[in-house]
């Protein structure tokens, strides 16, 4: 025991790497510990380029963060005991803790569908990302989802391969939360790519032949890639804090656990409300500013302080569009879309800009 206040972050992605940087700036006196499975720090909204066959920046965590004096342990979290206070790990010493950030992030959700499991692909991890990219170029492509992952992801492999046939494929039309005009230029966009796109349609099953319709369509497909939607580690649900439906943390306005008072979260893996009484969503945009916050909640009350509730607003959504285009859809303050787009090389230019500026917030 050293009598310094133990802060353990879990997970290494941008809401975790955001809090210990944080806490390494304002609470210096304090024993910082973040915890991941993985060596390396990899942009998640670079995983796309990826699995298209781009190289993409990663960094050592170890070397980041104990340059900054910031304890790192490679291991896998298998329990909270909120008794004891304690992270049990696989492949390290329990963690003591003072105060916990639970920022584990987000995983592919592919339970819902059947088959989907055991047939198709994900871009949700590097290891997806790589594995995925091992496949290309087998034959037909079909990409499930018309959201930010899907698009990008077909757009992007469409233009590194020209030869490629790639499927868009979803119930509604790609983009179709944006603005008419941001929805105009994706589907301009994906379909110079030569990228085929089919709307209105509902999947009800992956096999390997490709995925089935509800109105009895089998669209076969050599590579299927799931990007519907996203779905979190259990580890909270399994140390009985308290979480929604779907393993998130049920957190209250300072991102503290609303069942374990030393217990905050941020990022993907929490629910946490904001403007309009709309749920924030899973995104880099959510997860930075947030990571940030509940840093700052942990030293308020290390200080004797009660933080200030968090005040949260988005500004734009960014998708690009392979190397030279994207949209910037700019949002009101509870993400509804407004009338501002930029489109084209200025876009492109504009989201690299943003991923460039969110990797370095994040490095410690």
């Amino acid at each position: 025991m050293t009598g310094k206040h133990r802060i353990v972050v879990l997970g290494a992605g941008y809401a975790g790497l955001a809090a210990a940087r944080r806490f390494a700036s304002k609470a210096p006196d304090a024993q910082i510990t973040v915890v991941d499975r993985r060596a390396r720090y990899v942009e998640r909204v670079r995983l796309h380029q990826l699995a298209a066959g781009q190289r993409i920046p990663e960094w050592d965590l170890r070397e980041l963060l104990e340059g900054k004096g910031i304890r790192f342990v490679q291991a896998w979290a298998t329990e909270i005991d909120t008794v004891t206070e304690r992270v049990i790990l696989d492949g390290a010493p329990a963690l003591e803790y003072d105060a916990l950030v639970y920022a584990l992030g987000s995983k592919a959700d592919q339970a819902g569908m059947p088959g989907a499991a055991e047939h198709a692909f994900s871009v949700a991890t590097p290891e997806d990302a790589v594995q995925l990219l091992e496949q290309a170029g087998t034959g037909r492509m079909v990409v499930v989802g018309g959201g930010a992952t899907g698009i990008e992801l077909a757009a992007e492999v469409a233009q590194a391969r020209p030869d490629s046939r790639v499927l868009l494929l979803d119930s509604r039309e790609p983009g179709a939360w944006m603005s008419p005009r941001a929805r105009a230029h994706v589907r301009r966009a994906l379909e110079r790519f030569g990228v085929e796109i089919r709307s209105n349609s509902k999947v009800i099953e992956v096999s390997a032949a490709g995925v089935l319709l509800a109105d009895g369509e089998l669209i076969e497909s050599a590579v299927t890639v799931w990007t519907t939607g996203f779905g979190v580690p259990d580890l909270a649900r399994r140390s009985g804090i308290a979480v929604e439906s779907n393993g998130r943390m049920l957190t209250d306005a300072t991102l503290r656990s609303v069942s374990h008072p030393n217990v905050y979260a941020a990022g993907d893996s929490a629910v946490i409300g904001g403007p309009g009484d709309r749920e924030l969503r899973m995104a880099c945009a959510t997860a930075l500013p947030t990571g940030k916050y509940a840093a700052d909640a942990v030293v308020a009350r290390m200080r004797g302080r009660e933080p200030r509730k968090l005040r949260f607003r988005y500004v734009f959504q960014c998708i690009s569009l392979g190397r030279g285009d994207g949209v910037i859809q700019f949002v009101h303050a509870d993400d509804a879309p407004g009338r501002t787009v930029l489109t084209g090389r200025t876009a492109a230019w504009f989201k690299e800009r943003i991923v460039r500026g969110a990797g370095r917030a994040a490095r410690p």
